[in-house]
């Protein structure tokens, strides 16, 4: 069984370095790491390594340090690691992403079983280059993916959408994103470390060897315009209550109890969620 892992490098910060000009995330001043969701795909591919003898291609579109997110793929248990570099696909959207990625898969992973990706990414969360990926390759597909099952030739996964929790079936080649919910990620060894760095390469490709087009690629390509990106900041502030305990806190209620009740009614539906898993 051949699975493919698309991972994506988000840096690492609070505060995104935005170029104002053309709408685009600056990563190259910021420190980067694997998408938190990604990582959970990854531990899902994994697992099915470990329980159906698959091997594991993780692939990524990024900078040349996106290859250090894939040295640590490679040591948490992926066989094999791909990094799409190059400078013409700087600024690409969702759409254009896919495309590319398409590209890459088809010609290294031709006779792939399935794709994981993340469900969504820190840094933007639009969830949609799974998706797409699936339009592009015309592949059966579910996103929001907290288990799955194999029997045979066919994919058995469980979803919670819109409060609802679904169970699908679709028979390979598939794709499926993975949400955050299962699939908590493993520690990475010393071991695995030392195979990663020392034993195993990464391949890069760039837009010239997927035989890609500049009308296809770069902003050119993308379909999203950004029309302004700004910066909101959080604003704090200190409330002192003062006087007798009794009227403290029917003071704090009458200022703040709606707000509680929000909050403590979504802990309690997060809780019923979880224990119906």
């Amino acid at each position: 069984m051949k699975l493919v892992v698309c991972i994506k490098q988000v840096p690492k910060v609070t505060e995104l370095p935005w170029d104002e000009k053309t709408g685009t995330l600056r990563r190259d001043l910021a420190s980067g790491m694997m998408n938190p969701a990604c990582k959970h795909a990854l531990e899902a591919a994994l697992q099915i390594k470990e329980n159906h003898n698959a091997s594991i291609t993780v692939i990524t579109m990024g900078p040349p340090a996106a290859e250090e997110m894939l040295r640590e793929a490679l040591a948490m248990g992926a066989d094999e690691a791909i990094l799409i570099c190059d400078w013409l696909l700087a600024g690409s959207d969702t759409f254009a992403t896919s495309l590319v990625l398409k590209e890459a898969i088809k010609k290294q992973c031709p006779k792939f079983d399935l794709i994981l990706c993340g469900a969504y990414t820190a840094d933007s969360e639009t969830a949609q280059v799974g998706p797409q990926l699936a339009e592009e390759l015309d592949l059966p597909a579910a996103a929001y993916v907290e288990k799955m099952e194999i029997t045979g030739k066919t994919l058995r996964v469980r979803r919670l959408v819109d409060n609802f929790r679904e169970t699908l079936e679709m028979e390979f080649p598939a794709l499926v994103t993975v949400s955050m919910e299962n699939y908590k990620p493993r520690y990475t060894s010393l071991a695995g470390l030392e195979n990663a760095f020392d034993q195993k390469d990464v391949s890069v490709l760039d837009a010239k060897s997927l035989g890609l087009s500049s009308s296809s690629i770069e902003q050119k390509g993308s379909r999203t315009r950004v029309r302004k990106v700004f910066l909101r900041k959080a604003q704090k502030g200190n409330v002192v209550l003062q006087g007798a305990a009794s009227n403290v806190v029917h003071e704090f209620l009458d200022r703040y109890q709606r707000k509680i009740g929000t909050v403590i009614g979504k802990s309690i539906e997060e809780k019923k969620q979880h224990d119906d898993k």
